[in-house]
């Protein structure tokens, strides 16, 4: 007997919409029309899976296929969207490309909010929040992902530490040494945040304003000198294996 085949395919394409959806026609045009139409070459009848950060993701179909846009009809809300594990990445601002790997990193790994943190040896004070929302969503569209991290303006590190919740564990990773980080992080569950400083690393004073405060712990990060990039994906890694949705049910 014949198997019926998967619907949709696993090859259906996934995007990212600004509207939120409901079941019923929507318009879709611009550069995700493009992506459709020009890339992928849908054509009428050809399912397609849509999220909007607030309903979860739905299963459409194209209705009608134009050179510039496409009408889809969207029918049924496969899952709802997701349940986000209660962590912030805070991050000193890279130079291009690695600051973009770091954001599609951090969202692949199911991080709740990233903000940038100006530091005083940060090289890029202004990160282009435009262009790394744009890297968020590539990476959700890749990853399954149905809800969009936060994707906060730039702070200086005083204003971050004194504004800081009182509910929130800080984890900073210090170069200098500090408790390793998954033990750390698996005997202080609940809300928490990972601060990573820039590629020079922390300021003497620096570091001692973040160890002076109460919620901050300072976790190291193994044996070798870790690039920044790469310290905030291995410190969210080791959180979601400690605390987050890296668990098992």
């Amino acid at each position: 007997m014949t198997a019926t085949p998967a619907w949709p395919p696993q090859s259906t394409p996934r995007l990212f919409v600004e509207t939120e959806l409901t079941p019923g026609p929507l318009r879709i045009d611009g550069p995700a029309a493009h992506y459709l139409v020009a890339v992928m070459r849908m054509a009428p009848g050809d399912p397609v899976k849509l999220f909007d950060d607030v309903t979860g993701e739905w299963l459409a179909t194209a209705a009608s296929v134009g050179k510039r846009d496409l009408i889809v009809d969207v029918s049924t809300r496969l899952r709802p969207r997701e349940p986000v594990p209660d962590l912030w990445l805070c991050a000193a601002p890279l130079k291009k490309g690695r600051i973009d790997w770091l954001v599609e990193k951090a969202c692949e790994l199911g991080v709740d909010r990233l903000v940038p943190v100006v530091t005083q040896r940060t090289i890029v004070d202004r990160p282009k929040l435009d262009r790394l929302r744009s890297h968020m969503i590539e990476a959700a569209e890749q990853c399954a992902r149905t809800a969009l991290p936060v994707l906060a303006e730039s702070v200086k590190l005083a204003a971050l530490l004194r504004d800081w919740p009182a509910e929130r564990v800080l984890f900073f990773a210090d170069e200098t040494g500090g408790v390793p980080a998954f033990a750390a992080m698996q005997a202080r569950r609940g809300p928490a945040a990972i601060l990573i400083g820039p590629e020079g690393g922390f300021t003497e004073e620096e570091r001692g304003t973040i160890r002076a405060l109460p919620q901050a712990v300072g976790v190291a990060l193994g044996p070798r000198i870790l690039r920044a990039d790469t310290a905030a994906a291995a410190a969210v890694s080791l959180w979601m294996a400690a605390c987050g949705d890296w668990q098992e049910d």
